[in-house]
């Protein structure tokens, strides 16, 4: 018996998601939390983020991580136009922040190279001449699209990252780099579990994240920050790294982007599984 996907009424949805996104701009957060509560009821995959905005404001439960339908709607409404936001505007620059630290510690050149949210090819561009064969991930097919077009990748799929790495039967991989991934996951367990199912021994896990100060995080692992993105404390990183069977390279403390004028405070990590 097939199930009916019950029919979401758009017009409602878009004038209680408006609704709550002016309450909470004008800084009513008790009523933007009503609005988008609205919001989840009417579209119950959110496709809005409104779990995520509950979170950010404090009116809401941690999710493990942002919804994979938030995701891919996001990426893929900004498609057209991420390189010149991301890079120009926002400063952006983890890729090659990556290809630099590898070169500094001369890791490479890889056999194999998994790029999980590769997005429309940052990462894949940056590691090209260090890689025989990459394999790009991401959740937006839009992106992947793009990526498609400038021929940096062997092989590329439209996939969540955790459940490609769960389902992959391909041979392992010495690299698996993450860039901008952190920021819409919470829980990290399932990825590193993952990761260290699909590497070779001695192979590599890189990836950035997003954090805060320590009084902010208050004693949590994660949380959902004031941009709508999940900040991870680095105690919680370096426990679950250690705990799945990593060994941490280097954790360097690193700007991840702009937001509003201000510098946005990450780590980029580079651990190898052993």
């Amino acid at each position: 018996m097939t199930q009916k996907t019950k029919k979401i009424d758009e017009e409602a949805l878009a004038e209680a998601y408006n609704r709550a996104l002016s309450l909470e701009k004008s800084g009513n957060f008790d009523a933007a939390a009503a609005a988008y509560r609205e919001v989840l009821e009417l579209d119950p995959d959110d496709h809005g983020g409104a779990s995520i905005r509950l979170a950010s404001m404090g009116r809401g439960e941690t999710p493990l991580k942002a919804p994979d339908a938030y995701v891919a709607t996001l990426f893929d409404q900004h498609a057209d136009v991420f390189d010149n936001v991301l890079v120009d505007q926002l400063g952006y620059c983890v890729p090659l922040l990556v290809r630099q630290r590898v070169q500094a510690l001369e890791l490479g050149p890889f056999k194999r190279v998994l790029d999980l949210g590769c997005g429309t090819g940052l990462t894949g561009g940056a590691l090209r001449d260090l890689a025989e064969d990459i394999t790009g991930i991401d959740l937006a097919e839009n992106m992947v699209e793009i990526a498609h077009e400038k021929d940096l990748y062997e092989t590329l799929y439209v996939a969540e990252a955790v459940d490609f790495l769960d389902d992959n039967e391909e041979a392992p991989f010495d690299l698996i780099v993450a860039t901008d991934v952190l920021p819409y996951l919470g829980a990290l367990e399932a990825l590193f579990f993952g990761a260290a199912d699909n590497l070779v021994p001695g192979g590599l896990l890189i990836f950035s994240s997003e954090t805060l100060p320590d009084e902010t995080f208050a004693g949590n692992p994660f949380m959902v920050g004031p941009h709508q993105r999940f900040a991870h404390s680095e105690a919680y990183l370096r426990d679950r790294l250690t705990a799945t069977g990593f060994e941490i390279v280097e954790v360097s403390d690193i700007t991840v982007r702009m937001e509003e004028g201000e510098p946005i405070a990450g780590q980029l990590v580079i651990t190898r599984f052993l």
